[in-house]
């Protein structure tokens, strides 16, 4: 720890939820490095994820006024005397949840599992307080394990599929690894927020010679048909199965990417996918959720996933971000200043946007 180290009397912006629909940019303590291993960064661009959705209706209480935001990029400003890997000036793509990087679920390349694994807006394993990421600066924990730098500054036409990696793309393209999609593959994607339009990518970008977007909104066929998707589904329930299956002799397709997660899109990609094949889901499950066993029992449909290792997929997607290979950044159809937070959330609550970007 940082044995003289001694909070900032500074104030900054930062996004705090207070309760259901109740989103406020306030004005918040500065981060100050606390350990030496953090490093401070100034926050580039961040967003609203589908997942902020469920404090934000309700469905998860809120006990108190708190911090939000999980994903952003930014420049480093300062470092702790223990980071190694980062100078000030560096720009950075912070996964959604911080590691250490070396511990032995680390090595295993599921730093989701990290043994000093941590989330954006919530106190550290030190019991320290760590920034949300709608917000003007964060303080990032064990630095080296959790930001990756890039070799120079991005220029800004970059900077939305960079964000990006922070989340939806890499968790669309854990979706799709985790389902085992590889050259000639069918697929269908259950979901048509950003996670499963980055899935469409994933998707398209392993191999697969078949995809179908589930989709009823006519603005997010049209972006998954550009991704790479070859058929749309609007149908849901047993009209969805029945129109997928069709698409595929009858059986459905090999792999499924549920995005969703709720026990409806886990039953949808379950059904849709032919005996034998796999489901890769990385919806973040919603009450009710739940495996019908027996079905998977006899149709040898298996089920692999969860919350995606952003921080082990970054380096692979990376290059193909900078490249334009991938276009991941379009699923920001919505930019807005962090001052207009609240509008934000409103837009996504609405469905109004795909994803909002945020620029402090």
């Amino acid at each position: 720890m940082l044995g003289a180290c001694t909070t900032s009397v500074d104030s900054m912006r930062a996004t705090v939820i207070h309760g259901p629909r109740d989103v406020r940019l306030e004005e918040v303590p500065d981060p100050a490095l606390r350990a030496d291993g953090d490093a401070i960064v100034r926050v580039v661009a961040a967003c609203v994820c589908g997942s902020d959705l469920w404090r934000y209706r309700g469905v998860v209480p809120i006990a108190r006024p708190s911090r939000i935001g999980h994903e952003f990029v930014g420049v480093v400003e300062r470092v702790g005397t223990g980071v190694s890997a980062l100078r000030p000036g560096d720009f950075v793509i912070a996964p959604f949840y911080h590691c250490d990087g070396v511990c032995a679920n680390c090595r295993n390349g599921v730093s989701t599992s990290c043994l000093r694994h941590g989330w954006w807006g919530a106190p550290d394993v030190d019991g320290l307080p760590v920034d949300g990421a709608q917000g003007e600066r964060v303080r990032v924990p064990d630095a080296d394990g959790t930001l990756v730098p890039l070799s120079e500054p991005p220029s800004d036409a970059l900077i939305p599929g960079l964000l990006s990696l922070s989340d939806v793309m890499a968790t669309g393209h854990h979706a799709a690894v985790s389902a085992g999609v590889g050259p000639g593959s069918t697929v269908v994607v259950v979901g048509d927020g950003a996670v499963g339009l980055c899935g469409v990518i994933a998707a398209k970008r392993l191999g697969a010679s078949r995809i179908v977007a589930m989709s009823r909104h006519e603005d997010r066929q049209r972006l998954a048909v550009e991704f790479g998707a070859t058929d749309v589904v609007e149908q849901r329930g047993g009209e969805g199965v029945a129109a997928v299956r069709e698409l595929f002799g009858g059986i459905g397709a090999d792999h499924a990417l549920e995005c969703v997660g709720t026990k409806e899109s886990m039953e949808q990609a379950i059904q849709s996918t032919r005996p034998g094949g796999m489901v890769g889901y990385v919806g973040m499950p919603a009450a009710g959720a739940e495996l019908p066993i027996q079905r998977m029992f006899y149709s040898n449909v298996g089920v692999n996933g969860g919350v995606a290792p952003a921080r082990d997929h970054i380096a692979e997607l990376l290059p193909d971000v900078l490249s334009g290979a991938i276009q991941p950044g379009r699923v920001f159809d919505v930019e807005l200043p962090l001052d207009r937070v609240s509008e934000a959330y409103a837009a996504m609550d609405e469905r109004r946007a795909i994803k909002v970007l945020l620029r402090p």
